[in-house]
């Protein structure tokens, strides 16, 4: 059985730029922090917007029945970021001791992201 999760589902998620898919209790979700695609400006800057996807990815765990201590991976796609620096800080506070396993740059990502976080938790 397959369940998506989206932001809409998801009481407390901000913008509608996370969903999740649930299968046989595993929970793959991701977030984006979406940039302006005229400039590629970051309107709330990379710190506001970091927070905003956690906040959506933890809503949308929340729905699913699970938390942030029951990710087994998680996984950073950057694309052209001024400022790693804060947006690990951001990163790191939700995900201590679960490091991104992998952070890749990328120089397209969909819906002109600058970043997608995956997160897949055991439900």
């Amino acid at each position: 059985m397959k369940t998506v999760i989206d932001t809409k589902k998801a009481p407390g998620a901000i913008g509608p730029y996370s969903q999740a898919i649930v299968v046989n209790g595993m929970l793959y979700t991701s977030g984006q922090i979406p940039i302006n695609p005229a400039d590629g400006s970051i309107p709330e800057g990379i710190t506001a917007q970091t927070e905003q996807v956690i906040k959506n990815i933890a809503a949308i765990l929340e729905e699913a029945g699970t938390c942030f201590e029951n990710a087994i991976k998680t996984t950073c796609f950057i694309a052209d970021m001024g400022d790693f620096g804060a947006f690990n800080e951001v990163y790191a506070k939700y995900f201590t001791g679960k490091p991104a396993r992998s952070c890749v740059a990328v120089k397209t990502l969909p819906k002109n992201v600058l970043v997608e976080v995956e997160v897949i938790a055991v439900i």
